[in-house]
């Protein structure tokens, strides 16, 4: 049976429930925006929330741990679930409607997703070292797209490439959505907020910081060196420290082209490394 809390946040655990408090509480004017999230929700997934509040008039968070997006199911199983803080967490932000999908909403046995190829998109950086991950994160966005019916959707740009596929997807399938991206969240000291920070000690978090002090020496270098001088200084920062360096590239915001040579405008650096067995993602404008 959905739940409903004093502060009118609604909690539906299935697809019944999902619906009916649509039918109940959305009509044709109402701009409906959505947080998805895989739960274990922090300061970071709260600003998107209240990002939502402003723009929309009926928020929608979805906590959904996706299997098809993971390529280790140790990674997956790992996955932290924080199921009565998230929804704390959400009453306090006055959330609409919090949606608790199972599996078998997103995925019913006839359920087909029409494909999409991804083309550059989905060859570089996250998607060439994990096989398959943006088709899983493009079959559930669309998914949760089509369940939910929202106006505007709410994305962290901690997850950068992320937010570039589900542009692509929207503009691919001609979704009547808007893809709204919002800065990355971060503590006092830089590190970039992120579910899987509850897996780090306390020793890693100080470890991790590197990668913001990266990202911002390379803002700085960014005005007199080429890109791939800025690369390497970054690499060799990283390796340096206590994290396994997987990663650095400087990329053009809009195709994902490395850049070498030249920069354009808006340019980011995007880093990954693991702290212990943690896999960390950041990633930075350095040049405006």
């Amino acid at each position: 049976m959905t739940n409903t809390n004093k502060h009118n946040v609604i909690i539906a655990y299935s697809l019944g429930e999902l619906q009916t408090a649509l039918k109940n509480k959305v009509s044709s004017e109402t701009i409906v925006g959505l947080v998805p999230t895989m739960g274990a929700l922090h300061e970071g997934h709260a600003s998107l929330v209240r990002i939502a509040k402003k723009n929309s008039d009926f928020v929608i968070v979805t906590i959904f741990v996706n299997p098809t997006q993971f390529n280790n199911q140790e990674d997956l199983s790992n996955y932290p679930k924080t199921e009565e803080k998230d929804i704390a967490l959400l009453k306090m932000l006055a959330c609409d409607l919090v949606f608790f999908p199972k599996i078998n909403d997103i995925y019913p046995d006839d359920y087909h997703f029409p494909g999409i190829n991804l083309g550059f998109l989905d060859q570089t950086m996250e998607g060439d070292l994990r096989p398959g991950h943006f088709q899983g994160v493009c079959q559930v966005v669309y998914r949760l797209f089509q369940l939910t019916k929202p106006n505007k959707a709410y994305f962290g740009l901690k997850d950068f490439q992320q937010v570039s596929v589900i542009r692509f997807m929207v503009n691919h399938f001609e979704l009547p959505i808007e893809i709204i991206p919002c800065e990355t969240n971060r503590d006092e000291n830089g590190l970039a907020l992120s579910s899987r920070n509850l897996r780090l000690s306390e020793a890693q978090k100080k470890e991790a910081l590197i990668l913001y002090k990266t990202l911002t020496e390379a803002q700085k270098n960014s005005s007199s060196m080429s890109p791939s001088h800025v690369k390497l200084i970054a690499e060799e920062s990283i390796q340096k420290s206590a994290l396994k360096l997987e990663y650095v590239e400087i990329v053009n915001p809009t195709t994902l082209e490395n850049l070498r040579n030249e920069w354009c405008a808006s340019a980011r650096m995007c880093i990954v490394a693991y702290a212990g067995e943690v896999r960390l993602i950041d990633n930075m404008e350095i040049r405006e």
